[in-house]
């Protein structure tokens, strides 16, 4: 005996086939439905808390940066480069040269310049204000006034003592062009005897080279800061 086609109640017959076509379709999708949907809910909360957790994480580590320990590099590179320059002028007999000194502090503006953008772009993610780039900037000038400071003095005490009374001498002279009197002279005389003391003359220095490097910050700020979302502006490396 062959039944026939349609007649057992799971058979699709020729008419009852697209209505039975659909009905099958329907049931896997409301099967499979829930799964994909918890699967989809599961995936968003995903993205979600990473994304949560992505922007702490960064938020964290801009906190723990250590503008003073980040910047000590920098600030040894700028004191280091100072002390050459020192060094050079001196061996050429040139440590008087206001010219030559007045060059210098233009080279410092464009050194100054490339320590603060490392630090903008190796611990802030290429994103700083300009307050941050000030701050960033006397933090290195301080390392370096300090060297530079204490460099001046053995220069002055150790490497060559016969160069205070070159110093002096220079003064005498610039003095004398101005038309002070011999009471004047000996008067600045005695004043620029005492500032060349240990103990006052490594506050002066760090004092002037502090006066001079927070002009310095005040420029290269204004042309280091960016500003930006650090998840959408951070270069990619």
């Amino acid at each position: 005996y062959l039944p026939i086609l349609g007649e057992f109640s799971r058979s699709w017959s020729y008419k009852t086939y697209p209505l039975q076509k659909y009905n099958y379709f329907y049931s896997r999708q409301k099967k499979y439905s829930k799964p994909v949907l918890t699967a989809i809910i599961i995936f968003t909360v995903y993205l979600f808390v990473a994304e949560k957790f992505h922007i702490k994480n960064l938020l964290s580590m801009e906190k723990s940066v250590n503008v003073w320990k980040a910047n000590l590099v920098n600030g040894l590179i700028l004191g280091l480069i100072g002390v050459v320059f020192t060094l050079i002028l001196y061996f050429f007999d040139q440590t008087f040269n206001k010219n030559l000194g007045y060059l210098f502090m233009l080279v410092q503006i464009v050194i100054l310049y490339f320590l603060v953008k490392s630090y903008r772009d190796n611990y802030l993610h290429g994103m700083i204000n300009y307050g941050q780039a000030l701050g960033a900037g006397v933090i290195i000038f301080l390392y370096s006034a300090l060297i530079g400071s204490l460099f001046s003095f053995l220069l002055y005490s150790v490497i060559d003592p016969g160069l205070l009374e070159k110093s002096l001498a220079f003064t005498e002279e610039q003095y004398l062009d101005r038309g002070l009197t011999q009471e004047q002279i000996e008067a600045g005389l005695n004043i620029a005897r005492k500032m060349m003391k240990p103990a006052i003359m490594i506050p002066m220095g760090l004092v002037v080279n502090m006066f001079f490097g927070l002009i310095m910050s005040l420029i290269v700020a204004a042309f280091v800061r960016k500003e930006g979302n650090p998840l959408v502006d951070t270069p990619v490396e």
